[in-house]
């Protein structure tokens, strides 16, 4: 997925090269990629583990593959990682397997790099087709079947995707064929990803493409559509912590997995909202979710 594959490698390349973090073994480094989520996630690691008594230093707002290089590098102790992405982007496994088979993989390759898949948490920000709930009721749309249904029975239906989705070899074409459907090129329009949910919102398109825990999915109403043929890969939020600093931390998985074992979908994407659309500090989402899930 291209917003978790080389976002803000400038940015990236920053000090830590100068820095010999793995040398505090009493620090904790917490790293982080660019985009909302993350920010909440590496936000919220920190004062988790400042609440459990560890030092901790913050690397948040890094791209995603020089960020996993600094990990591999002892560079960062542990920050929160996608199953999806590393069986994929990392591993470049392109075999399509279901969520469970997905993190026993990654866990099994990233072992072999001194990297430790915590428990996965149930948040799955994958790409998912969603609609306006009251179109989607009105229609009797739940499901991808369903709505390859209603456009293969002449139901109008315009999409709205990015650029990207649409040409990408494991985009909308092969959705398409897997569905046994097309929306058909007049009725497709491509737009940058975040014009998307606008576009939807305002009823220009019909269904769009969003990511599956993005904030404004519940802030504008909308539903996402049930992948029943399982299409799009599984990419679950777990931590991830390099096997030297676990072993010099124990109580870390304990705390960590708590929090994973708090986070899903619906919880991920209020969160999201409560930063992009309410306009709340990440530093404050973080610490109400803490405080509210009685683990600080």
């Amino acid at each position: 997925m291209l917003k978790r594959t080389f976002l803000g490698l400038a940015g990236a390349a920053f000090a830590l090269a100068a820095t010999p973090l793995s040398a505090q073994p009493q620090t904790i480094v917490v790293g982080g990629k660019n985009f909302t989520e993350q920010q909440i996630m590496s936000e919220m690691t920190t004062q988790l583990l400042k609440a459990k008594g560890f030092t901790v230093d913050k690397r948040a707002g890094l791209g995603t593959a020089p960020l996993r290089q600094a990990q591999e590098a002892g560079q960062i102790d542990v920050y929160w990682e996608y199953t999806g992405t590393s069986l994929i982007t990392f591993n470049k496994v392109t075999d399509k397997m279901d969520a469970a088979a997905t993190y026993a993989k990654v866990k099994e390759l990233d072992a072999a790099k001194g990297l430790v898949w915590l428990n996965p948490s149930k948040a799955n920000n994958t790409y998912a087709l969603a609609m306006r709930k009251k179109d989607a009721d009105g229609r009797g749309i739940k499901s991808l079947s369903d709505l390859a249904a209603k456009v293969k029975g002449g139901q109008p239906t315009k999409f709205g995707c990015n650029a990207e989705f649409y040409a990408r070899p494991d985009g909308l074409g092969p959705l398409q064929t897997a569905y046994g459907f097309e929306f058909g090129r007049e009725a497709t329009v491509r737009m940058d990803t975040g014009l998307v949910y606008q576009a939807l919102r305002d009823s220009q398109v019909d269904v769009g493409l969003v990511f599956a825990t993005d904030g404004r999915v519940p802030a504008f109403d909308f539903v996402i559509l049930t992948d029943d043929k399982g299409y799009f890969p599984t990419y679950a939020m777990t931590p991830v912590i390099r096997k030297e600093t676990l072993d010099k931390n124990p109580k870390l998985g304990e705390a960590l997995n708590a929090l994973s074992a708090r986070l899903d979908d619906a919880t991920m994407a209020k969160l999201n909202a409560a930063v992009d659309v309410d306009k709340k500090s990440v530093e404050e989402v973080a610490a109400g979710f803490l405080k509210a899930q009685s683990l600080t």
